[in-house]
């Protein structure tokens, strides 16, 4: 065997024992009350996600799908809404966006940007990398109803998520406005450090192809154990 053909061996089987001979297994476990995730890990440090990642809904529809190295989600990523239609593609070894489904007034985000928008004015929203459900689960999660406030009429009551992103794609504030009955308001001011930092990453909205600053609104339900979901 020649010098350069036993190098070759030898760094392809370097490359098998350090990255697809690591064995794994697959974990499952809640993400929320209606969708789990099936996680491939590494069977030597379950903590280290290492392959395919699926999240299903209960009734099996796809809610996200993609791959992770090394912890670190590579590759095309694909994202579903609640009734497992695809909203997004999204390349996050080249972070590019390669598809979003358009947005219709049936959707429970709402885009608000300081200026007064004329009808030339081009605009695109803020895109949150994960979708529009997969990708905001994260800041559903993080808001819990203080005890003090788990006796308020459900039926009568809404919360809204306010999420303010930067011009340079950065989550800058987060808030929840609780709404009950007609008067009733109260806000809770969110720990954006409570968040992990893939978290706190947009495409930032545009207004003639200038990054703007942009606050999302999100209309939840509030369920019988004090937390928020979409509608």
């Amino acid at each position: 065997m020649s010098l350069k053909n036993l190098i070759l061996l030898l760094a392809a089987i370097f490359y098998l024992n350090t990255g697809f001979g690591q064995e794994t297994t697959v974990v499952k476990h809640k993400l929320t009350d209606g969708v789990t995730e099936k996680i491939s890990v590494l069977k030597s440090d379950k903590g280290i996600r290492q392959g395919l990642y699926q999240a299903v809904s209960d009734e099996g529809r796809a809610v996200a799908s993609g791959n992770f190295e090394h912890d670190k989600k590579v590759g095309v990523w694909h994202f579903y809404d609640m009734r497992g239609r695809l909203v997004q593609n999204y390349d996050y070894t080249k972070k590019q966006l390669l598809y979003e489904a358009l947005e219709d007034t049936t959707s429970n985000l709402r885009y608000f940007v300081d200026k007064i928008l004329t009808d030339t004015d081009r605009t695109t929203k803020p895109v949150k990398p994960g979708g529009r459900y997969f990708g905001y689960i994260p800041y559903l999660k993080l808001f819990k109803l203080p005890q003090s406030l788990m006796g308020i009429d459900r039926l009568q009551s809404v919360a809204v998520i306010e999420l303010l992103v930067s011009p340079y794609g950065r989550l800058a504030d987060y808030k929840v406005h609780l709404y009950s009955g007609p008067t009733y308001e109260k806000v809770f001011n969110m720990n954006l450090n409570a968040l992990n930092e893939e978290d706190k990453i947009f495409i930032p909205a545009t207004i003639n192809n200038e990054p703007v600053g942009c606050r999302i609104m999100i209309r939840c339900s509030i369920d019988n154990y004090g937390g928020i979901g979409f509608f």
